[in-house]
């Protein structure tokens, strides 16, 4: 189901929706909720738009973790507080094809020299937003 970035992103992956923008917002936010995170944020870049009277393609982020998780993340590699908590882009192309992108995980533990022990924290991203996209009752 993945993708490359629609806009060629090195270091973001962008995995189609087989939802619509809203329900996959809040199968997103179900999955996270779900698994014990904490969603910290959600902007809606497009509705701020519009409020300021400018128009763009529907675009939310949510920002989620767990301090648990992320602390001796940002303890081996203090940097990586740049990158934390994870974030998840939900947009529309053009064409009405709602998208889900995110930092990849290995680029990350790249970027920021994260040790395999460590790096399974972040990659949990990826199964996250793949529980929201399938098709099953989100959880």
């Amino acid at each position: 189901m993945s993708s490359n970035a629609p806009s060629g992103t090195a270091g973001v992956t962008s995995q189609p929706s087989p939802h619509s923008l809203d329900e996959t917002l809040q199968r997103l936010e179900q999955v996270i909720r779900h698994r014990g995170l904490t969603l910290f944020a959600h902007f809606d870049h497009s509705g701020e738009a519009a409020r300021v009277g400018l128009a763009m393609q529907p675009a939310h982020v949510l920002v989620f973790g767990s301090p648990r998780a992320g602390t001796p993340l940002m303890v081996a590699s203090p940097l990586i507080a740049l990158d934390l908590p994870l974030k998840a882009l939900i947009w529309q192309d053009d064409r009405g094809q709602v998208w889900v992108s995110y930092n990849q995980p290995a680029f990350l533990a790249q970027r920021y020299n994260i040790s395999p022990d460590l790096i399974r924290v972040i990659a949990a991203l990826e199964g996250i937003v793949e529980a929201a996209l399938d098709n099953a009752p989100a959880q």
